[in-house]
Protein backbone atom coordinates (compact mmCIF):
# COMPACT_ATOMS: atom_id res chain seq x y z
CA UNK A 1 0.00 0.00 0.00
CA UNK A 2 1.20 3.39 -0.81
CA UNK A 3 -0.32 7.08 -1.23
CA UNK A 4 1.55 7.03 -4.89
CA UNK A 5 0.64 4.17 -7.36
CA UNK A 6 3.84 1.52 -7.86
CA UNK A 7 2.85 -0.06 -11.47
CA UNK A 8 6.06 -2.32 -10.92
CA UNK A 9 4.69 -3.72 -7.85
CA UNK A 10 4.27 -7.48 -8.49
CA UNK A 11 1.62 -8.57 -5.97
CA UNK A 12 -1.60 -7.26 -5.03
CA UNK A 13 -1.40 -3.12 -4.26
CA UNK A 14 -3.61 -0.59 -2.87
CA UNK A 15 -3.42 2.96 -3.26
CA UNK A 16 -4.44 4.46 -0.18
CA UNK A 17 -3.36 7.23 2.59
CA UNK A 18 -1.40 3.90 4.82
CA UNK A 19 -2.66 5.30 8.36
CA UNK A 20 -6.63 6.17 7.74
CA UNK A 21 -6.61 2.59 5.76
CA UNK A 22 -4.90 0.86 8.63
CA UNK A 23 -7.50 2.84 11.05
CA UNK A 24 -10.25 1.42 8.95
CA UNK A 25 -9.26 -1.73 7.53
CA UNK A 26 -6.69 -2.97 10.24
CA UNK A 27 -8.70 -5.31 12.35
CA UNK A 28 -9.52 -7.78 9.28
CA UNK A 29 -5.47 -8.53 9.16
CA UNK A 30 -3.47 -10.73 11.88
CA UNK A 31 -0.59 -9.13 11.03
CA UNK A 32 0.75 -5.70 10.39
CA UNK A 33 4.10 -4.81 8.72
CA UNK A 34 4.34 -0.88 8.09
CA UNK A 35 7.16 1.13 6.83
CA UNK A 36 6.25 5.30 7.37
CA UNK A 37 8.25 7.48 5.11
CA UNK A 38 12.14 7.48 6.10
CA UNK A 39 12.81 11.01 4.54
CA UNK A 40 12.65 12.59 7.84
CA UNK A 41 15.41 10.70 9.44
CA UNK A 42 17.71 9.74 6.76
CA UNK A 43 20.90 11.14 6.22
CA UNK A 44 20.54 13.06 2.91
CA UNK A 45 17.73 15.24 5.11
CA UNK A 46 20.44 15.93 6.98
CA UNK A 47 22.49 17.17 4.37
CA UNK A 48 19.55 18.87 2.31
CA UNK A 49 16.85 20.16 5.29
CA UNK A 50 14.13 19.50 3.28
CA UNK A 51 10.23 19.18 5.00
CA UNK A 52 9.05 16.02 5.21
CA UNK A 53 6.34 14.91 7.20
CA UNK A 54 6.67 12.70 11.03
CA UNK A 55 4.76 9.57 10.23
CA UNK A 56 6.65 7.02 12.84
CA UNK A 57 4.78 8.24 15.46
CA UNK A 58 0.97 8.52 14.08
CA UNK A 59 1.84 4.94 12.44
CA UNK A 60 2.30 3.62 15.60
CA UNK A 61 -0.36 5.21 17.47
CA UNK A 62 -2.46 3.86 14.67
CA UNK A 63 -1.44 0.25 14.82
CA UNK A 64 -1.94 0.34 18.81
CA UNK A 65 -5.42 1.62 18.53
CA UNK A 66 -6.28 -1.37 15.80
CA UNK A 67 -5.20 -3.98 18.75
CA UNK A 68 -3.27 -6.52 16.38
CA UNK A 69 0.47 -7.42 16.64
CA UNK A 70 2.64 -5.19 14.31
CA UNK A 71 6.30 -4.33 13.17
CA UNK A 72 7.32 -0.97 11.92
CA UNK A 73 10.50 -0.38 10.03
CA UNK A 74 12.49 2.77 9.55
CA UNK A 75 16.10 3.73 9.15
CA UNK A 76 18.97 4.04 11.72
CA UNK A 77 18.62 7.79 11.64
CA UNK A 78 15.00 6.72 13.51
CA UNK A 79 16.35 5.02 16.13
CA UNK A 80 15.71 7.91 18.61
CA UNK A 81 11.77 7.76 17.69
CA UNK A 82 11.94 3.69 17.86
CA UNK A 83 10.92 1.54 21.04
CA UNK A 84 13.36 -1.05 21.70
CA UNK A 85 13.86 -1.37 18.15
CA UNK A 86 15.76 -4.84 16.56
CA UNK A 87 18.80 -4.08 13.61
CA UNK A 88 18.63 -6.36 10.20
CA UNK A 89 21.75 -6.36 8.07
CA UNK A 90 22.23 -7.28 4.58
CA UNK A 91 24.78 -9.95 5.60
CA UNK A 92 22.72 -11.62 8.01
CA UNK A 93 20.48 -12.62 5.20
CA UNK A 94 23.66 -13.70 2.58
CA UNK A 95 22.72 -10.43 0.71
CA UNK A 96 25.63 -8.30 -0.86
CA UNK A 97 24.79 -4.92 1.13
CA UNK A 98 24.66 -4.35 4.51
CA UNK A 99 21.72 -2.35 4.16
CA UNK A 100 21.08 -1.45 8.31
CA UNK A 101 17.29 -1.39 9.37
CA UNK A 102 15.38 -0.90 12.52
CA UNK A 103 12.33 -2.68 13.61
CA UNK A 104 9.83 -1.68 16.26
CA UNK A 105 7.16 -4.43 17.32
CA UNK A 106 4.33 -4.29 18.97
CA UNK A 107 1.75 -7.08 20.65
CA UNK A 108 4.95 -10.22 20.40
CA UNK A 109 8.56 -10.40 20.42
CA UNK A 110 11.15 -9.59 17.72
CA UNK A 111 14.31 -11.33 18.33
CA UNK A 112 17.49 -9.79 17.63
CA UNK A 113 19.78 -11.63 15.35
CA UNK A 114 23.27 -11.89 15.63
CA UNK A 115 25.04 -8.92 13.75
CA UNK A 116 27.43 -10.13 11.77
CA UNK A 117 30.78 -8.67 11.40
CA UNK A 118 31.48 -6.61 8.71
CA UNK A 119 34.67 -7.34 6.89
CA UNK A 120 34.24 -7.28 3.00
CA UNK A 121 34.50 -4.10 1.05
CA UNK A 122 32.18 -1.68 0.51
CA UNK A 123 31.76 -0.69 -3.40
CA UNK A 124 32.45 3.11 -3.17
CA UNK A 125 29.25 5.30 -3.21
CA UNK A 126 27.57 5.32 -7.16
CA UNK A 127 30.03 2.65 -8.46
CA UNK A 128 28.76 -0.69 -9.15
CA UNK A 129 29.39 -3.33 -6.68
CA UNK A 130 32.56 -5.69 -8.01
CA UNK A 131 32.45 -9.77 -7.00
CA UNK A 132 33.41 -9.77 -2.87
CA UNK A 133 31.99 -6.16 -2.34
CA UNK A 134 28.75 -4.81 -0.44
CA UNK A 135 26.69 -2.56 -2.24
CA UNK A 136 25.81 0.49 -1.15
CA UNK A 137 22.77 1.61 -3.36
CA UNK A 138 21.48 5.17 -2.54
CA UNK A 139 21.46 8.71 -4.69
CA UNK A 140 22.71 7.64 -8.29
CA UNK A 141 24.30 4.64 -8.11
CA UNK A 142 25.11 2.64 -11.54
CA UNK A 143 23.89 -0.79 -12.20
CA UNK A 144 20.74 -1.69 -11.32
CA UNK A 145 20.51 -4.66 -12.53
CA UNK A 146 23.60 -6.09 -10.48
CA UNK A 147 21.22 -4.14 -7.17
CA UNK A 148 17.80 -5.81 -8.02
CA UNK A 149 19.63 -9.32 -8.37
CA UNK A 150 21.70 -8.32 -4.66
CA UNK A 151 18.54 -7.23 -3.17
CA UNK A 152 15.83 -9.75 -4.29
CA UNK A 153 13.74 -7.00 -5.68
CA UNK A 154 13.55 -7.39 -9.77
CA UNK A 155 10.41 -5.92 -10.48
CA UNK A 156 11.87 -2.43 -8.86
CA UNK A 157 13.60 1.06 -10.07
CA UNK A 158 16.54 2.66 -9.52
CA UNK A 159 14.12 5.10 -7.41
CA UNK A 160 12.49 2.26 -5.23
CA UNK A 161 15.83 0.45 -4.76
CA UNK A 162 17.27 3.64 -3.71
CA UNK A 163 14.45 3.62 -0.41
CA UNK A 164 13.33 -0.27 -0.52
CA UNK A 165 13.38 -2.60 2.05
CA UNK A 166 15.07 -6.46 1.28
CA UNK A 167 11.97 -8.63 1.13
CA UNK A 168 14.23 -10.99 3.27
CA UNK A 169 14.14 -8.61 5.75
CA UNK A 170 10.29 -8.86 5.92
CA UNK A 171 10.49 -12.56 5.25
CA UNK A 172 12.68 -12.67 8.79
CA UNK A 173 9.79 -11.00 10.39
CA UNK A 174 7.12 -13.13 9.56
CA UNK A 175 9.34 -16.10 10.24
CA UNK A 176 9.67 -15.09 13.71
CA UNK A 177 5.94 -13.89 14.24
CA UNK A 178 4.56 -17.28 12.72
CA UNK A 179 7.07 -19.41 15.38
CA UNK A 180 5.45 -17.29 18.36
CA UNK A 181 2.11 -18.15 16.61
CA UNK A 182 2.99 -22.02 16.97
Amino acid sequence: MDIVPQPRYPMEFVRAEAIQFALTYGHRFDFIHASPPCQLYSKTQRIRQNDHPDLLGPTRDALNAIGVPWVIENVLGAEPEMRNPVLLCGEHFGLHTYRHRLFEAGGWELPQPEHPAHVKRQTKMGRRRMPGEMGIYVGNFIGVDGAKEDLGVPWMSREGIRECIPPAYTEYVGREFIKQLE
